[in-house]
């Protein structure tokens, strides 16, 4: 399995995971940079993602809805804050309605994704910040870690196919 930590402080508002892929960086960046290799492994496997648009540029726009196994349909978006291709990218991450207005209800993440070549394999590390311990521990409460795992699992068996 790829994810190889998992770690949340909520006195530092963070939860980071770490991974390794059997892949060069080159082709993990692909899986985020292409709204269709996106679509297979965003959302954990009995939560299938749909990417609506996809500006992976600073300033620009992913939204995206996860649509559960009885047709429920939960969107979200990101804000494109940085991208440094093939090694980082950066991007506020939050929940949204189905026209992809911002739920100001819900927490916001601000996650910066970081890919490293190690001995022709590719080593991630997804860390999100949260605004709050109240909006981390919300997403922790929610699943937000079984959901990340099984969601970056994915990712090997994607590319190897």
């Amino acid at each position: 399995m790829p994810v190889t930590d998992v770690t949340h402080d909520l006195d530092a508002l963070t939860l980071t995971i770490t991974a390794e892929f059997a892949a060069p960086v080159e082709r993990i960046w692909q899986v985020y940079a292409d709204p269709r290799q996106l679509e297979k492994v965003w959302g954990p496997p009995s939560y299938p993602a749909t990417v609506v648009e996809h500006d992976f540029t600073p300033g620009g726009r992913v939204n995206y809805f996860m649509t559960s196994p009885e047709g429920e349909k939960f969107a979200g978006y990101w804000r494109i804050t940085a991208v440094d291709e093939p090694r980082s990218f950066s991007f506020e991450d939050g929940f949204a309605d189905m026209d992809f207005t911002p739920n100001p209800e819900m927490p916001v993440s601000t996650n910066v994704y970081t890919f490293t070549e190690r001995d022709g394999r590719t080593r991630a590390t997804y860390v999100g910040t949260y605004e709050t311990a109240e909006g981390l521990q919300k997403v922790l409460d929610m699943g937000m870690i079984e959901g990340s795992r099984a969601a970056i699992n994915q990712i090997d068996e994607f590319i190897a196919s």
